[in-house]
């Protein structure tokens, strides 16, 4: 008899009914816009950022000093003259400190999601050290196509001169895919475009649900649509060999040889045929993690959680709380704790027939990873 408990072969889910760690409030956004992305850095420092999605944006990227967001590095970078100042950030969906502790700044250049123009969407570092842009990578057109929304980034320094990125292109207007960067170049390319595990699944295969409701676009006097936002969830693995990653609407994640990513004498085809299909991560994720002993994180924005993946394939619930709602990215910091925002996304009036549910506040938590009991087999 099948286990009801198995994803795939390896792959135990716990039926532990008790979480393994607490939230605590780090920050709550008591007013202005809502936040996507957060990263700490090895020092401490928190950064978050807030996409133009049509609040009123008075800075896309803020550090968070004595309870105060603060426009980061300062103002005049986050004032963009247009959707294509290549010096300035326009609508930035994700932060993400790296090995080297240094912040890049993912911006879309496209605020409300408009078409993306050369000089908007683009990959910036900051040295936290001087506070000062040391890099920025513009991508062309045919990288970031005038459809691309640019979602999230992670970072591998161990391969090539400088290091590569790798960026989820979660358009719900266009091809979806992987962008791969050479740090050291700047070169930039597009891998897995439009292959099947970077499209959102249609409503036959996915009824996403969140908080009791199912997820869809409505407008008033309007059939409800589907949401159709693809590559958003990315993840390297531990050993830098396996890029992770998931749709907006799926419940599956799957990985690809980083290797292949990397090398642009391959096939599209040769690529896609080292995708693995990871198996069912327990519901609707938006941002995806890792850590140093190879665990892998999943927000579940479906059941207001966030779950842990051990290497050997067993899933832990980590939190589950009624006030995370919709868990977007997170951040594992060398403080032992996952720091985490939830935005209420899913309230906004796209999908609530025109009216805006969202209640203040916004909250940025924290856990520590490791606590709680042992997982039940």
């Amino acid at each position: 008899m099948t286990n009801p408990f198995l994803g795939r072969d390896d792959q135990a889910i716990d039926v532990s009914d008790t979480p393994r760690g607490e939230l605590e409030v780090v920050h709550t956004f008591t007013d202005g816009p809502m936040p996507t992305g957060v990263s700490v850095s090895h020092t401490g420092r928190i950064f978050v950022n807030f996409p133009k999605w049509g609040d009123e944006v008075p800075a896309t990227v803020v550090e968070l000093v004595d309870g105060v967001a603060k426009p980061y590095p300062n103002v005049a970078v986050n004032q963009a003259k247009s959707n294509a100042d290549p010096g300035a950030f326009v609508s930035v969906q994700s932060i993400v400190v790296d090995p080297a502790d240094r912040l890049w700044v993912l911006d879309t250049g496209s605020p409300m999601f408009e078409e993306t123009q050369r000089g908007g969407p683009k990959l910036v570092c900051v040295d936290l050290a001087t506070d000062e842009i040391a890099q920025t990578i513009l991508f062309e057109p045919d990288v970031a196509l005038p459809t691309t929304y640019l979602n999230d980034v992670r970072f591998d320094l161990r391969q090539g001169e400088a290091g590569f990125a790798y960026i989820t292109d979660s358009s719900d207007q266009g091809p979806n895919g992987i962008i791969v960067v050479d740090l050291a170049s700047g070169e930039a390319w597009r891998r897995l475009h439009n292959h099947p595990t970077t499209k959102a699944l249609p409503p036959e295969e996915m009824v996403p649900v969140a908080e009791g409701r199912v997820f869809a676009e409505r407008s008033a006097g309007e059939a409800p649509q589907p949401v159709k936002m693809g590559a958003d969830g990315i993840a390297i693995s531990h050993d830098g060999e396996r890029l992770w990653h998931c749709p907006l609407i799926s419940r599956r994640w799957y990985s690809v040889d980083t290797a292949a990513l990397r090398d642009r004498a391959r096939s599209d085809e040769d690529v896609a045929a080292t995708v693995v299909d990871e198996g069912d991560k327990g519901g609707g994720a938006d941002g995806l993690e890792t850590d140093d002993k190879g665990r892998l994180y999943a927000t579940n924005w479906e059941h207001n959680a966030v779950l842990r993946r051990l290497p050997d394939g067993e899933m832990q619930t980590l939190v589950h709380d009624e006030r995370l709602l919709w868990p977007d990215t997170m951040s594992v910091a060398r403080d032992g704790h996952l720091y985490v925002t939830a935005n209420q996304l899913h309230r906004q009036a796209k999908y609530q027939d025109g009216q805006d549910l969202r209640v203040y506040p916004y909250h940025l938590f924290r856990f520590a990873i490791d606590a709680g009991p042992v997982l039940l087999r």
